[in-house]
């Protein structure tokens, strides 16, 4: 089998090397490129005679797809396939495995802290001390007793209730399939944006979850409550949230994800917003994580040249 690692994912020169070889020993030939390119003709020409290929999260289309008549997996370092076309994947019969859990501590370790940032506005601290200025009467507010909402409680959003707890919060929940969590209570979305202080999605990117935050979510928060968005641009409507902002039904609003991956365009509708704490996608990016992402991907790959396959994605 021809494997190809259509970018580094981390992978130096030595474990390169170290990868190769082993894979070698086993009858297999990898090839890692050394820098990551989404130009899709380059890719075309890099996966081309591959029958696996490892990405993160490139765009992966029909016509990659079609052009690489030997492809047979994919090898996901992403815990989403959103980029990836999972339909003409399944017409062809392409196994693709994500990366699941890889992320899990870095994305609700970066909740947490835009939950206070903030609270505290900690990137309005920064700049107005560079420039010579004070506190100004500047009160902020505590995570401690507040209500913590969180809509999508699986791995990461669990982990989320977890260091909740420890500020001394109160935690909802509401998730498509019932769960007990001690130390949660679960409840339907309305109650959910009516009753808390902060509100936090961890919920996956699909057909039923877009624009799951809309107009008339933003109607039924509190005035006081702020949105952390660590899980996908599309998941709230970006109008809807500028003219909650804008009209200070919400009291503001943090976010990493996009309806496109940062660099954003000039004229993106969010860079005007008001109270909005803007992240470049980078919740999962910890030097931790990456480390697990590449042991998964590997694995995945061992796993399907074994005939047991494993994190398959439908």
């Amino acid at each position: 089998m021809k494997i190809v690692f259509l970018e580094p994912l981390s992978l130096c020169g030595c474990k390169a090397n170290a990868l190769k070889n082993e894979f070698q020993n086993k009858g297999h030939e990898l090839i890692v490129f050394d820098d990551r390119n989404e130009n899709e003709d380059e890719l075309i020409t890099r996966a081309k005679d591959a029958d696996i290929i490892a990405v993160s999260n490139i765009r992966i289309s029909k016509h990659f797809i079609d052009s690489c008549t030997n492809l047979k997996m994919i090898s996901v370092a992403f815990t989403g396939v959103d980029h990836i076309d999972m339909s003409a994947c399944r017409d062809r019969n392409i196994i693709v495995s994500n990366s699941a859990g890889f992320s899990n501590e870095s994305v609700a370790e970066l909740a947490i802290g835009m939950m206070i940032s903030t609270y505290r506005n900690i990137a309005w601290g920064d700049t107005i001390t560079r420039m010579g200025g004070a506190r100004e009467n500047y009160l902020g507010s505590e995570i401690n007793g507040k209500t913590v909402g969180i809509i999508g409680c699986g791995n990461i959003g669990e982990r989320v209730a977890e260091i909740c707890k420890v500020f001394g919060c109160n935690i909802l929940a509401y998730n498509r399939t019932p769960k007990k969590i001690e130390g949660v209570t679960f409840t339907d979305k309305e109650t959910l944006l009516k009753e808390s202080d902060i509100i936090t999605l961890h919920t996956p990117l699909t057909e039923e979850t877009k624009g799951l935050i809309s107009n008339d979510d933003f109607n039924i928060m509190k005035p006081s409550a702020i949105l952390i968005n660590t899980a996908r641009g599309p998941v709230v409507d970006k109008q809807a949230l500028y003219d909650a902002l804008y009209n200070n039904k919400i009291a503001g609003a943090a976010t990493d994800v996009y309806d496109k991956e940062p660099p954003l365009d000039k004229e993106d509708i969010l860079i005007k917003a008001p109270n909005l704490l803007m992240l470049p996608h980078v919740a999962y990016a910890t030097h931790e994580s990456f480390e697990k992402r590449l042991n998964i991907v590997i694995d995945n790959i061992n796993l399907w040249l074994n005939g047991k396959p494993r994190n398959i994605m439908n």
